[in-house]
């Protein structure tokens, strides 16, 4: 069972270190700042000022700002608009490696995807999704998460203990949305996950910087091959990835509701034992992000232009390499078992770890770039609600796939392979990009994000209908200064 897909944030940690897991991919939503709108030129209304001056305003707006916010969450007006986009994007990619596995397609054993009408189109789908899509896309979702917590700490920290205690409550009430979301509807939640390392995160908040970013490296990479020959004993007194496989396929395709149930709960269990690696391949990335944020790589990228372009080039390359090095490595290892072994099969798992790790970065640095150029702002820009509404996204992807797919559903399964995927995939997030901006244009936040936001800080419920100081986001350049939160 390829569960550890990881682009859906269930990460495919199969790949990194040869474990069987959920493909778990979710988005969590992180925060964002009000942009100022472009001048009629279209540029960023930044040409004129020297960089000292740019940094010099933008550190006087985001201090008062930031004191201006303490006492409450970041409202929908106060949102970096080029993080919205990038959340947004990412979701894209996590969407279509999580529908591989709410279709059933990938749950299939390779002899059944053979006999598929659509096979040679399915064996060029997968190949182009493992390539350019599986991994990279959680990497994404989760530098951006440890990048909001940066946000959120801040912001803690100067409200003192009541904001740690509020932070550790946003997590937890989060930890709940996401048992809730794997156990009882789909195996491949992220959520959960996402949590409990953003509460253990409170234990690096104030490493160095050159610190987070070695923890962070060999904590991705290193940690999730080096813990699989603890976790044997553990994962030999379960069942294989074959049997749990075939026995999801089958239930998943039934029309009964409690047999579906049944083995959700199941599968969902099997996961969280069985993809413990998970936990260090987010971590590594989450520290990462959280000295990214540090930096203000996406808060302020004028800044930082050409630390974004080596880290897109770099990122880029070494991803590429390490994927071929990779490549070139498995051949004789599928034909010679005796070399996947010790050292051998050790740096061969770090290499497919470091590859995912790289081009994600690549792609947050090359999307971070693009957005800077006007033509590629507005339409980037297209991509923003549906970051601000990701957490709403997330969960409604799993149970539209669910009735879609699902047996109890239209029961659709596997029978048209990717093809059935990459259809779905366009109807459902061209669908959700319509709504959102339908959406956000009447109400200041999505369902789920203002459940999250009431229940996190409790009181008077957050005003939902826009109007007076709620006015929708229309845009801008990524650089209006502001608070962020993790939403």
């Amino acid at each position: 069972m390829n569960f550890l897909k990881a682009d859906d944030v269930s990460l495919h940690i199969k790949n990194m270190t040869g474990w069987q897991g959920a493909d778990a991919c979710i988005l969590v939503p992180i925060g964002g700042a009000i942009n100022k709108s472009l001048p009629p030129g279209g540029g960023s209304g930044l040409e004129e000022k020297t960089q000292p001056e740019v940094a010099k305003s933008s550190e006087h707006l985001q201090d008062s700002r930031m004191q201006a916010s303490l006492a409450g969450p970041v409202a929908p007006e106060e949102r970096y608009t080029l993080i919205d986009a990038l959340r947004g994007f990412a979701l894209a990619g996590v969407l279509l490696v999580n529908l591989e596995y709410l279709s059933v397609y990938a749950l299939l054993p390779a002899s059944r995807q053979a006999t598929l009408p659509t096979a040679a189109f399915d064996g060029v789908a997968v190949a182009v999704t493992e390539l350019l899509v599986n991994i990279k896309f959680i990497t994404l979702f989760s530098l951006l998460f440890g990048l909001g917590f940066m946000l959120q700490l801040e912001r803690a920290r100067a409200r003192g203990a009541g904001g740690i205690a509020r932070y550790a409550r946003r997590l937890l009430v989060l930890a709940a949305i996401g048992a809730v979301h794997g156990f009882f509807v789909w195996w491949g939640d992220i959520l959960l996950t996402y949590a409990v390392v953003g509460l253990l995160m409170l234990a690096f908040a104030r490493l160095p910087d050159r610190v987070l970013v070695a923890l962070g490296l060999v904590t991705a990479v290193a940690l999730p091959s080096l813990l699989k020959p603890w976790m044997h004993p553990l994962l030999s007194a379960m069942p294989g990835q074959a049997e749990v496989s075939a026995a999801s396929a089958a239930a998943f395709t039934s029309t009964s509701w409690t047999r579906t149930l049944r083995a959700n709960l199941v599968v969902s269990g099997w996961e969280r034992v069985s993809s413990l690696a998970l936990v260090g391949f987010v971590l590594g990335r989450f520290l990462l992000g959280l000295w990214a944020g540090r930096r203000g790589l996406l808060q302020r990228p004028l800044e930082h232009q050409p630390l974004l372009r080596r880290l897109c080039v770099w990122g880029l390359s070494i991803g590429v390499a390490t994927r071929l090095l990779s490549w070139a490595g498995t051949a004789p290892r599928t034909m010679l078992p005796q070399l996947d072994v010790g050292a051998r099969e050790l740096v061969a798992r770090i290499l497919d770890g470091i590859a995912p790790l790289a081009l994600g970065i690549g792609y947050a640095a090359g999307f971070v770039l693009l957005y800077q150029r006007p033509a590629w702002q507005r339409r980037l820009r297209v991509l923003a609600p549906v970051g601000r509404m990701a957490l709403t996204h997330y969960l409604s992807q799993s149970l539209l796939g669910v009735m879609l797919f699902y047996g109890i559903g239209l029961g659709l399964g596997p029978r048209w392979g990717m093809a059935g995927v990459l259809g779905a995939w366009m109807l459902i997030f061209g669908t959700q990009v319509l709504l959102s901006h339908l959406w956000l244009a009447r109400f200041r936040y999505g369902p789920l994000e203002w459940l999250w936001r009431w229940m996190t800080y409790g009181g008077p419920s957050p005003r939902m209908r826009q109007g007076g100081d709620g006015a929708p986001i229309r845009g801008g350049d990524a650089n209006a200064p502001a608070c962020n939160e993790s939403v």
